[in-house]
């Protein structure tokens, strides 16, 4: 019997000829990464456990995006944890400040991520590089202490369930209203530790922003990770950025699956998830009239050139409705300068936006842009839960760029199709 794409990377990082799900294994990594956050608790975790060297200098990964520029006292002090020890450890991989940006957008820019890589980081949302065709997933700071001593990583192989996308996409339509949609097919136990595999006729016409976004939300369906077979969409982005040696790896086609689901992308419109899950998810047309005090436009899901591209082409020429603070938060530093040069940022200012240095921010309620009792946010973020975006009395609905900016200009949820 054939493996799928994610057993076979899985197995081609130990000492196995193969690998099934439910195996435990020790396995390489390639990439071990930590943020201002989770690297601190794995740098105490590391050196109760008398770690005096990490295992290779180029492959921990420190990056201080989560409360960057620093809030407070307490943020201060975590930054100057996490950059005392990548000086004492010389590590070649430490960005902050001007030079950083939102880990999941940071690293596939750099190259730092390829095809065939396993990665773990102390965050969530490292499923984000399975867009890349790599085996990516999030794990404890304890977890990324022993990888950044051992250079491995202790995984149970989880199943796969495949997702067969086909039909043409509706205007507008982009990765986040198919992985909310899906999400809202499934449940958030819907993949529980399961990887999520993206395949079909219209996955091969997405952008690699589009599947970046699809794969960051793979933890939101309970999925241990999400993964896209590599292409030429792959190629063409990797080979530009790539310092090292890749893998493209495919599933056999006797591999097997716990699940498989067939998606016609036709028949989606732009969705908006309800406060206070990402599976409450619906259709645009059936949101209603909901009134917003903020929306969000950035993060690690959805902070790319592309995505604020389209935002840029909405906003043209309108502004955002009275008392609706519109926020702008480019993802990394070279996405912050691409969107200044080709003039994105007029549009922006015209349009009463503020626009913010490369943070994650608002996303996990940490500031530049927390939400007061009673607020209502739209943001193409990834999370919604009870208090997110701040207090718990304030709701967040998670949507695309084009519905999040259609929605700053209505003042309300909304779709492009409702402007002039």
């Amino acid at each position: 019997m054939g493996m799928t794409i994610t057993e076979k990377i899985l197995c081609n990082h130990t000492k196995h000829r193969e690998v099934r799900p439910g195996m435990i294994i020790n396995a390489r990594v390639d990439i071990a990464l930590g943020n201002d956050i989770t690297a601190p608790i794995a740098i105490s975790e590391f050196r109760k456990a008398g770690g005096k060297k990490v295992f290779n200098r180029s492959k921990v990964v420190l990056v201080a995006d989560h409360f960057t520029p620093n809030k407070d006292i307490s943020s201060a002090m975590q930054t100057k944890t996490v950059r005392d020890f990548a000086r004492e450890q010389r590590l070649e991989h430490y960005y902050e400040g001007g030079d950083a940006g939102v880990e999941h957008a940071l690293l596939p820019e750099k190259g730092i991520v390829l095809p065939g890589d396993l990665v773990i980081g102390a965050d969530s949302h490292t499923c984000t590089y399975g867009a890349l065709g790599a085996f990516s997933t999030g794990v404890g700071s304890t977890d990324l202490a022993a990888a950044m001593m051992t250079g491995e990583v202790w995984l149970r192989v989880p199943e796969s369930m495949k997702i067969v996308y086909h039909g043409k996409l509706q205007k507008w339509i982009s990765g986040k209203d198919l992985i909310l949609d899906l999400i809202g097919r499934i449940g958030v136990y819907g993949a529980l530790y399961k990887s999520l595999e993206f395949t079909g006729s219209t996955v091969a016409k997405l952008t690699m922003a589009d599947r970046l976004t699809m794969a960051n939300m793979a933890i939101e369906a309970g999925g241990k990770s999400g993964i896209f077979p590599p292409d030429e969409v792959t190629r063409v982005y990797v080979e530009e950025r790539a310092k090292r040696k890749f893998v493209f790896y495919e599933s056999d086609p006797d591999a097997r699956y716990a699940e498989v689901i067939d998606i016609d992308v036709s028949k989606i419109e732009p969705q908006v998830s309800f406060p206070s899950l990402p599976s409450n998810a619906r259709g645009v047309s059936k949101a209603g009239k909901v009134k917003i005090d903020q929306v969000v436009i950035g993060s690690c899901t959805n902070g790319r050139i592309e995505d604020l591209r389209v935002a840029a082409k909405i906003l043209k020429g309108k502004k955002a409705a009275p008392y609706v603070r519109l926020i702008i938060i480019p993802a990394t530093p070279l996405i912050y300068k691409t969107a200044m040069d080709e003039g994105l940022f007029d549009i922006f200012l015209k349009a009463n936006a503020l626009i913010s240095p490369p943070t994650c921010g608002p996303c996990l309620g940490g500031h530049m842009g927390i939400l007061a009792e009673g607020e209502r946010a739209v943001a193409t973020t990834n999370r919604n839960f009870v208090g997110r975006m701040g207090h718990t009395g304030s709701e967040v609905y998670l949507a695309s760029p084009a519905v999040a900016a259609a929605s700053a200009v209505l003042g309300r949820i909304g779709g492009p199709a409702e402007l002039k």
